[in-house]
């Protein structure tokens, strides 16, 4: 993964001006692919209580379990632990994929190319890469993993903040499922490019976020102008990270094992006496 390797003299969380708190917001939603290379969490596709605090009080029905490997492994269970998506060709030869290749298809993954980073370790400017995220029921799933289109490729010049993709209001440090994370309302600009359209983390009005400090995941959003007329259901998501960077076996994201040794787990050597 490309590093900081440089003095972090601040960070995210750190006192700051009005100016550098949305600077550092928007560095943040753009350093998720070189913050993380595996994550396991829960995911639910629409906004609980938790998103305002504290854990929900029950387990949702609809909670799905995830663990998630960059590139592009991706394993789901429910509550009762069956599985309801895996990958199983992670290990697929590429040969006709580049064979009949663009330019787009020879691009390197996030992590072996190098950012611009800011002075707290932060990405101020996204480098061209292969960008993109597993993704399950519809877009947003995969767009608050890497909520970039939240700030952009890279700072909007200063004489036209209104092409930045979002507005934002006040930024406040919060405590998300005993993680830091940044709160913020935002509203959608005419640049803001969605991932996927018909899903974006964004709904037209007020959208409240929440960006985990640690991995640049977009850990809660909930619609705050949504109809109140009860015919359209509360438009949002809530995740909760369990896990950073935990080793994962191809057995856990493949349909059938290959039988490899998890090496994290003692082996014993029983010899028999004679």
């Amino acid at each position: 993964m490309a590093a900081w390797d440089s003095r972090n003299r601040r960070g995210p969380l750190a006192p700051r001006g009005p100016a550098d708190q949305a600077a550092a917001f928007r560095h943040l939603c753009r350093s998720s692919p070189w913050k993380w290379q595996s994550l396991r969490f829960e995911y639910v596709d629409r906004p609980v209580k938790a998103a305002a605090g504290s854990a929900p009080a029950a387990v949702p029905d609809d909670l799905v379990r995830a663990w998630l490997r960059r590139p592009g492994a991706l394993r789901l269970e429910t509550v009762d632990g069956l599985v309801i998506a895996s990958t199983t060709g992670i290990n697929d030869s590429r040969g006709g994929f580049y064979v009949s290749s663009t330019r787009k298809t020879w691009l390197l993954p996030p992590h072996l190319v190098t950012p611009v980073y800011d002075d707290d370790g932060l990405v101020r400017r996204r480098p061209e890469a292969a960008y993109g995220e597993p993704s399950f029921g519809n877009g947003r799933f995969a767009a608050v993993l890497d909520p970039v289109e939240l700030a952009g490729n890279s700072p909007v010049p200063l004489e036209f903040p209104n092409l930045n993709a979002v507005a934002l209001g006040p930024i406040a440090e919060v405590d998300h499922e005993g993680r830091p994370a940044l709160e913020t309302t935002v509203s959608p600009n005419p640049s803001y490019r969605p991932a996927d359209p018909a899903t974006p983390i964004c709904r037209p009005g007020r959208t409240l976020l929440r960006v985990d400090a640690g991995t640049g995941v977009c850990v809660a959003s909930r619609w705050l102008d949504a109809p109140e007329t009860g015919a359209e259901p509360a438009y949002g998501h809530w995740l909760r990270i369990l896990g950073v960077d935990e080793y994962m076996l191809d057995d856990l994201f493949l349909a059938e094992s290959m039988n490899l040794t998890d090496v994290r787990r003692h082996i014993s050597w029983d010899v028999p006496a004679e």
